[in-house]
């Protein structure tokens, strides 16, 4: 049996300068829009060479990609939805699958304002969009059917609900625009869920 190959420091130097580069990326779209933004601008705010860019990413679009990968990470979106569906409390459930709904722009509304702006963009980027954004609700609709003995209304009526008041300019008109703490969002959208 091998023995497992630890990466060099050449490889670990190539993974710090791509996530530099998604980093100073996510800030650059978000004050200059996806479609606004370029290479340029991106090795810039990076600090690194325009070819460093392309040879780390090849285009925009994978940048944006990464970017979705470590807001799920910060986000810690796996291990929240996991501890959600493990909870064996229905209860605990509901207002879980409500906070992880919360927790994700919280950690990133910034970067789901991005993607709404990519959207308009070609159609292998709207291809990625739409591939994130089905991930997510596969995500919530798992949460929902567990929380079927609490739910008033048909499990695919709750997940619809859900995925309605998961388009980010809710989370942005009440907790950004109205001041809503991230406490009472989480709250409402629990109650939103269980209501009759």
């Amino acid at each position: 049996m091998a023995a497992p190959v630890k990466s060099t420091y050449r490889q670990e130097q190539a993974a710090q300068t791509r996530d530099r580069i998604a980093r100073a990326a996510r800030e650059v779209f978000a004050a200059q829009g996806y479609g606004s933004a370029s290479i340029e601008s991106i090795a810039a705010a990076a600090g690194v060479a325009v070819r460093t860019v392309y040879s780390a990413y090849g285009t925009k679009r994978e940048i944006l990609s990464r970017i979705c990968e470590i807001w799920l990470e910060e986000a810690g979106a796996r291990e929240r939805a996991e501890a959600v569906l493990a909870d064996p409390d229905v209860s605990a459930r509901v207002w879980g699958t409500a906070a992880w709904l919360t927790n994700l722009y919280a950690t990133g509304l910034d970067v789901a304002t991005v993607f709404e702006g990519a959207s308009d963009e070609s159609p292998e980027t709207r291809t990625l969009l739409r591939a994130k954004l089905a991930g997510r609700d596969q995500v919530l609709d798992a949460m929902v059917a567990s929380l079927e003995p609490a739910l008033s209304r048909p499990v695919d009526q709750v997940q619809a609900v859900l995925r309605a008041l998961a388009a980010p300019g809710v989370y942005r008109a009440l907790v950004v625009d109205s001041g809503w703490t991230t406490e009472a969002f989480t709250d409402w959208v629990a109650a939103a869920l269980t209501r009759r």
